[in-house]
């Protein structure tokens, strides 16, 4: 006889509590296979895949998109036919893709899916079997703003990507309800409706979150737990710039986009070799300090999604050329989302670029579990005393924050000046590579 199993939302994921449910992929009342992607949702660390444990027919959804749902609460439930099936085993999950073929561990490879994935309207939340109106699409400050206007969404034309109601949709919706009410009363007050409860006030709320949610967290606890310690040094990189020039007009990287930044990772990365202090990490309940042979080059991100750090993993065995490559690599994938939670582990040592915004330096905090990270302002022509004259030469500022408990303040300024004599004498990247 047919049995329905609730699968339980799984840990997606070191130890998440958490995961925010961004979009159904199916609905009551569907048919599903084996590992066919059920929904699309945002842990902390990344957006991903959930695959089906189960081959059979949806007959309840347990929660609504845009809603956080606990690890180990009813997700979906599915009729299966035949005979008892085994217990749902965690999913193996991986960042969103057109084509893939995703696999629960314990079931083996799944037949391959050359499908596109489905985008079906989000389907209403289901606690039984029974028939259920679809719910129309929409973000959670709009649905937020159309319950504090008296606007029934299904009434709402959308006009989104994925067929979703966007605030503009609500806005252009209410404008025209007004304009056809002979005798209106009050106009529902969408731009202004907010919590506190007072009207006129134009604002704008986005629930906390996700990544950034994480993010937060994260820098935080950081902030409170490492005592950071931050020095600066500026630098004449002039001969930086012309070695720059210099390698993009050369044949060996005429497929790599070469940046100040790549240079900059370069100089870290031999910086290191004499100063292995700033590649460590501090371990609580061991009481010792976990020196890495290895690096784990994170580079902070900023994306649509909020802040992230992934990194390059083995960065110290990369040229130049490859080191760039891959730098480039690193930062499309995090702008278009595409990141995953394998990019962000086990970093070991992070940059920041904030020059590429204009800033000149800057105090970061520490990503959690690394001893420092190096800020690389924006490079800038200035009057500068070169060989006995004031003469216009590029400019920049460098800052290293560093945790106090595994890097002493000599061994921090040491680092620090390394980089900067590596900058205004990059011959040493040749030298010392």
């Amino acid at each position: 006889m047919p049995t329905i199993h609730t699968f339980l939302l799984p840990d997606l994921g070191e130890g998440l509590t958490d995961a925010e449910l961004l979009t159904w992929l199916v609905a009551v009342g569907d048919t599903v296979e084996l590992n066919q992607n059920i929904a699309d949702v945002e842990t902390a660390k990344a957006s991903v895949e959930l695959p089906s444990p189960y081959a059979g027919t949806v007959v309840a959804l347990h929660a609504e998109e845009g809603t956080t749902v606990e690890v180990g609460s009813p997700f979906i439930d599915i009729e299966v036919a035949g005979a008892h099936a085994p217990d749902a085993p965690e999913p193996t999950v991986s960042e969103p893709a057109q084509e893939r073929t995703p696999v629960l561990v314990g079931y083996g490879v799944a037949a391959e899916n050359t499908g596109r994935r489905r985008r079906r309207p989000a389907p209403a939340v289901a606690v039984a079997p029974a028939p259920q109106q679809e719910r129309p699409l929409a973000a959670p400050p709009v649905r937020f703003a159309a319950r504090r206007g008296g606007v029934d969404l299904n009434d709402v034309q959308p006009s989104g990507p994925r067929g979703e109601v966007t605030r503009d949709d609500l806005e252009q919706y209410v404008s025209r309800t007004v304009a056809d009410r002979p005798t209106a009363g009050p106009e529902p007050d969408i731009a202004a409706a907010s919590p506190s409860g007072v009207v006129g006030l134009d604002e704008e709320r986005t629930p906390i979150k996700g990544v950034r949610k994480h993010t937060a967290a994260a820098m935080v606890q950081s902030a409170f737990t490492a005592p950071h310690v931050t020095e600066f040094i500026t630098v004449d990189v002039t001969p930086m710039m012309d070695l720059l020039g210099k390698l993009k007009q050369s044949k060996h990287f005429e497929a790599v986009r070469i940046t100040p930044l790549a240079l900059v990772a370069k100089a870290l990365l031999v910086a290191l070799r004499t100063n292995p202090s700033l590649n460590s990490s501090w371990d609580e309940v061991n009481q010792e300090i976990v020196t890495k042979r290895y690096v784990n080059l994170g580079i902070a991100a900023a994306t649509p999604r909020g802040l992230m750090v992934p990194n390059i993993k083995n960065a110290h065995t990369l040229g130049l050329r490859d080191l760039a490559g891959a730098l480039v690599a690193l930062t499309t994938t995090a702008k278009d989302g595409r990141t995953g939670p394998e990019d962000l582990a086990a970093g070991t040592i992070t940059i920041t670029n904030v020059g590429v915004f204009g800033v000149d330096s800057g105090t970061p905090i520490l990503n959690p579990g690394e001893a420092a990270i190096l800020c690389f302002g924006a490079v800038r022509r200035q009057p500068w005393e070169y060989e006995g004259e004031i003469v216009l030469r590029s400019i920049t500022t460098l800052s290293l924050s560093f945790d106090h408990r595994l890097v002493d303040g000599e061994q921090g300024s040491r680092f620090l000046a390394t980089i900067a004599d590596i900058l205004s004498d990059p011959i040493s990247l040749i030298a010392l590579s």
